[in-house]
């Protein structure tokens, strides 16, 4: 049994550097993720006057209830979606005038939601070209609160960057969605919310955060799970055990739900309080599974799915058409360059078994592409990636940490 050590979660960095800055005090973040994303988020967080000192597995961030601390600033969120989401809701808290910009990439992906959003809470957005995308300026002027419509369907993102923001206005919030899809990032963000002192409430689709200040902790960042499933799937498809520490029962991630579709396929899982092991099988079943939960790890299944003995198809999905690239076009094209008959409609892919045959895959500059398709690679001898340094996004020692399975896996 190999043993793999999984860098922190992006999702709960980002969502704790929030929780940080606009706490009363001074918090600890251990073992954060130290990523491109997440360098993105602290360095907004600096442009915006908030102090955050960044040493090696430990990053104190001192934590202001007003918002921030500059009345003017322009902040650079690179490829990161949630800082690009989260930092204009905490930038409207404050007052003053606050640029907001990114990658091409980035600016592809939409934020209409979220300035929408704002707007109806009364604060002035203003799109520096397209309507609903990046660049945008936000004159902050404190929020009042009260209530709140949301469509969250294209991305949970907006749901969380709107209840992150309640407890920091006047009145508090109470959000009412008509949408939502990736509810386990809802669950984590209410999670943590509370963790920092905040009694949010949920009431089926609707949300009531108290205007109840955060308050300053020692808060641990647990493995990221969506970077996991890459490394479950290499057993998975290799036939081998490998156990992942640090992740469990109690995740806060809804992507360690990864686990149950491999359960599906017949490998076999081992799950504790702190632990997950995935053991391969000598071939892997074919599924239809509804992944609207995990969309993250639906390239992870699209990429292995080849290896099972009869069709895969991966449903409910539309969301992942607008990531880093629309995974679902990306993940059909990458697969039929291998030779693998697969098909994709709105909102679903199905793919059929066969060998896959050597090509370079188009990355589209998308991290999940590429480490997906870094272990289609384990069983196509010649497969390489047009981009394979973009998974510095969130795991850029990724490469280094599959090869050095790959050498354990050779030497046992």
């Amino acid at each position: 049994m190999t043993v793999i050590e999984i860098p922190g979660s992006k999702s709960i960095t980002a969502r704790a550097l929030f929780l940080a800055a606009s706490a009363a005090g001074s918090s600890v973040l251990q073992a954060p993720l130290v990523s491109d994303d997440t360098e993105a988020f602290a360095e907004g967080l600096v442009r915006l006057g908030y102090v955050v000192d960044r040493q090696p597995g430990r990053w104190v961030i001192e934590g202001r209830t007003s918002g921030p601390a500059v009345a003017e600033a322009d902040v650079y969120c690179r490829d990161a979606g949630t800082a690009s989401r989260f930092l204009p809701g905490l930038a409207a808290v404050g007052h003053g005038s606050y640029h907001f910009d990114a990658s091409p990439q980035m600016r592809r992906r939409p934020v209409g939601p979220l300035t929408s959003a704002l707007r109806a809470l009364g604060v002035e957005v203003r799109h520096d070209d397209a309507e609903g995308h990046l660049p945008i300026t936000v004159l902050g002027r404190g929020i009042e609160g009260g209530h709140l419509t949301l469509d969250a369907g294209l991305s949970s993102q907006f749901l969380t960057a709107v209840l992150l923001v309640g407890p920091l206005t006047d009145k508090g919030l109470t959000i009412a969605v008509t949408d939502v899809v990736s509810t386990p990032y809802v669950e984590m963000t209410l999670a943590m919310m509370r963790a920092f002192g905040n009694d949010v409430q949920r009431d089926g689709d609707t949300f009531h955060v108290p205007p109840q200040p955060y308050q300053a902790i020692d808060f641990t960042i647990e493995p990221d799970t969506s970077t996991a499933s890459y490394f479950l799937a290499a057993a998975a498809v290799a036939g081998r055990a490998i156990t992942i520490p640090g992740l469990g029962r109690g995740s806060l991630q809804g992507d360690v739900g990864f686990v149950d579709v491999l359960r599906q396929m017949g490998a076999h899982v081992e799950i504790s309080d702190d632990a997950v092991t995935v053991t391969g099988p000598e071939r892997l079943n074919g599924i239809t599974v509804n992944m609207r939960d995990i969309s993250d790890t639906m390239p992870t299944l699209a990429a292995i799915a080849p290896f099972a003995d009869s069709p895969v198809r991966i449903e409910d999905v539309y969301n992942t058409r607008v990531k880093e690239c629309d995974r679902l076009d990306a993940c059909a094209t990458n697969l039929r360059a291998l030779g693998i008959r697969a098909e994709a409609g709105r909102d679903w892919i199905q793919i059929w078994p066969g060998n896959p045959t050597a090509a370079n895959i188009a990355c589209h500059g998308d991290h999940r592409i590429a480490m997906s398709f870094s272990i289609t690679a384990l069983r196509t001898p010649g497969l390489s990636l047009d981009d394979p340094s973009c998974v510095k996004k969130t795991f850029p020692g990724f490469h280094h940490a599959l090869s050095s399975l790959k050498r354990a896996w050779t030497i046992a």
